[in-house]
């Protein structure tokens, strides 16, 4: 059977073949030919280059990366790795073998030699501009005249771990923000670093066995990590002409902390007044308080919040006269007089989250979410001085903001807007979805927050806009306007000069598009079914749930789908884009300098207000920019900002005149200050 069955399958074969039409000659010739010249063809293309190999590119990487390792790496980093590695192993029981006792000093020495060969240009924190500001200062002649106090940003202070408890001892006095030490804690401890980042959502202050605190020093704000530099630029200038720790102080914070919370449990006010005060006494001298960011709001102990706390009887007892007396010039560098944003207490979320490429954003997603992001940014009390002051009057209403372009097809009025589509999908539903204004959109992200943190923002600040000279008397007295410089007046010191120093020229996020998704659980304990209360002065906690427990808060979160650069103002993945320094807008970097504080009513002391604009010219090449760029935080090493801080320092301020390159003037006019 199975002889049959071959031979049947063969004829078969044989049959198939004989059904087909046969070949002519000439086909079969012209087929030689074609495959000949093919073959030709493809032995005598051109070999691909070397440098576009795989290979290639794979070793260059391998390059660069050393290359880049070695530009930014000290001795102390190999030491802070060192440690890490042994904390890992200890940690996951990881033994090595015992290797012989080697001599590594050789090593160390070929190490050092090859580093201080590698070109300048490719050393982050190293790029040939150290103390050259300084120098050209220095040589006319200039030296330390006043001293000096810096006010770090947000997020720019290292913190520290001082807790003892057996979950955090391993990381004791070791940086839990800032520094290598913070990538390996996020990277392979992520569950306790939150845990001991976040504070009680309750009372503000340190969670249960956690206690992080400011790091101290001039080197707690210098640089962020090794090669990202921050103030050391600054300080480098500053010490090129006589500046030193007996007559420059970096006053360092931990700036999760409200601005009650600040003083109550770190005394960083009483502190700070006690270092100027001791500095006139020693140097004869009033001082000079250069402030970043931040530094022009809550924590960052501003010219509103630290001058009004200092002359308070009930809480600095400096008197009325103190900053007169104390001060000599304020220098707010790209300071968020007004706002920077409030995206982050709704979705975790802001510009430089919803622009990473997808697989970027996967990665941050899996890693980091915007739940898990959200949560420790409001438990950050600190972080609600980002909040937006002024309402609608300041940025504008459904059909105007002051910084619309002439060709706008959608204003940046409407914080917060939804697409067509969502609203149709809302209304098929029988809910009602509209675009939001700054005040709308305000009270609707405070409904999405806990009740904790509603109470804390009702308790630590305001962000309204106050015109009444009476009323603004009052608050001189009330702490909880003290952040916001619609609600204070500018202290009383004629004498004292004050300089608004901040870049321009580069896209800044200034509002948004928002996508809506499904009903989700608050996680907020006081919220939920059986709620906890550990708030003494609580009368009782009330559950915003159902009784059946039913999710009541939709997932909302930036449009990231949304992108048009044909619109104006252009859409980058859901950010409508305006003007500003790459991380606070315009207005609310400038309008209080060239409009708000010229009204007596906010300014009744008539301080003299010069404003600086710098424009962004980076220079591709160069990390970070060079000497002319006017990032957000770059602008801290730049020519233009040094030379400012040097000159005021020196006692030649007068030097410094106004500069203007955007329209901020126009804009700030157009703005609802008076009723």
């Amino acid at each position: 059977m199975p002889l049959r069955k071959r031979t049947k399958e063969k004829d078969d074969s044989n049959s198939d073949l004989s059904l087909s039409p046969p070949v002519s000659e000439d086909d079969l010739k012209k087929q030689n030919v074609h495959l000949k010249d093919e073959v030709k063809g493809l032995k005598s293309k051109e070999k691909r280059s070397i440098f576009a190999t795989r290979r290639f590119l794979f070793s260059l990487g391998i390059l660069f990366g050393v290359l880049l390792g070695f530009s930014v790496i000290e001795r102390s980093d190999i030491e802070d790795m060192h440690a890490q590695l042994l904390l890992f192993m200890d940690q996951y029981d990881i033994a090595l073998p015992a290797l012989p006792d080697f001599d590594f000093s050789r090593v160390e020495q070929e190490f050092t030699r090859l580093r201080s060969n590698i070109p300048e240009l490719w050393k982050f924190n190293r790029d040939g501009r150290e103390f050259l500001v300084g120098d050209q200062i220095a040589a006319r002649g200039l030296t330390a005249q006043h001293p000096v106090v810096l006010i770090p940003g947000v997020i720019s202070t290292g913190l520290e771990s001082w807790s003892t408890s057996p979950d955090y001892r391993p990381f004791f006095r070791e940086k839990l923000w800032g520094g290598f030490n913070m990538l390996s804690q996020v990277t392979f401890n992520k569950e306790k670093w939150i845990s001991a980042m976040m504070l009680d959502p309750v009372t503000g202050l340190d969670p249960p066995d956690g206690k992080v605190r400011a790091a101290e020093g001039i080197d707690a704000a210098s640089s962020f990590i090794q090669g990202y530099w921050i103030w050391s630029k600054i300080v480098e200038n500053l010490a090129a002409v006589n500046y030193d720790t007996n007559n420059l102080h970096l006053a360092p914070y931990d700036w999760r902390l409200s601005y009650f919370n600040l003083e109550e449990r770190d005394g960083y006010f009483s502190r700070l007044k006690s270092t100027i005060e001791g500095l006139k006494r020693r140097q004869k001298k009033k001082t000079v308080i250069a402030a970043h960011s931040m530094g022009s709001t809550i924590i960052l102990i501003t010219d509103t919040l630290f001058f009004k706390w200092v002359e308070s009887p009930e809480h600095g007892g400096g008197g009325p006269t103190w900053v007169e007396d104390h001060i000599e010039a304020y220098i707010s560098v790209a300071g968020t007089h007004l706002a920077k944003a409030m995206a982050a207490f709704l979705s975790g979320e802001m510009k430089d989250t919803v622009q990473l490429n997808p697989a970027g954003s996967y990665v941050l997603e899996r890693f980091f979410s915007r739940r898990e992001r959200r949560k420790l940014f409001m438990s950050w009390a600190g972080s609600a001085s980002m909040w937006i002051k002024g309402g609608d009057d300041i940025w504008g209403n459904e059909t105007f903001a002051a910084d619309d372009q002439p060709d706008s097809t959608h204003t940046h009025g409407e914080l917060i807007s939804f697409r067509d589509k969502q609203a149709i999908e809302a209304a098929s539903l029988g809910e009602e979805l509209s675009n939001m204004t700054s005040a709308q959109a305000g009270t609707w992200i405070l409904q999405h927050t806990p009740s904790t943190f509603q109470k804390m923002m009702a308790t630590n600040y305001s962000f309204g806009i106050e015109r009444d000279e009476e009323a603004l008397k009052r608050n001189d007295a009330d702490p909880t306007k003290w952040t916001n410089p619609l609600e204070v007046r500018l202290p009383n010191a004629p004498s004292m000069k004050m300089y608004c120093v901040y870049g321009h020229g580069k896209e800044t996020e200034r509002s948004y598009w928002y996508a809506r998704g499904e009903y989700e659980y608050e996680e907020s304990p006081a919220d939920g079914l059986n709620p906890t209360c550990t708030d003494p002065e609580d009368t009782g906690c009330v559950t915003l749930r159902t009784p059946l427990d039913l999710p009541l808060m939709r997932k909302s979160w930036i449009d990231a789908e949304y992108t048009n650069d044909t619109v104006t103002p252009k859409i980058w993945n859901g950010v409508k884009m305006g003007e500003g320094d790459g991380t606070v807008s315009l207005l609310s970097l400038g309008a209080m300098c060239v409009e708000g504080w010229k009204r007596p009513r906010w300014n009744p002391a008539g301080i003299n207000i010069t404003t600086v604009e710098l424009p962004h010219l980076p220079v591709p090449s160069i990390p970070r920019g060079g000497a002319n760029t006017s990032d957000h935080v770059d602008i801290l090493g730049s020519t233009g900002l040094n030379e400012i801080i040097l000159k005021v320092a020196t006692g030649v301020g007068h030097e410094v005149e106004e500069n203007f390159v955007s329209n901020i003037r126009e804009y700030a006019s157009k703005i609802r200050w008076d009723l």
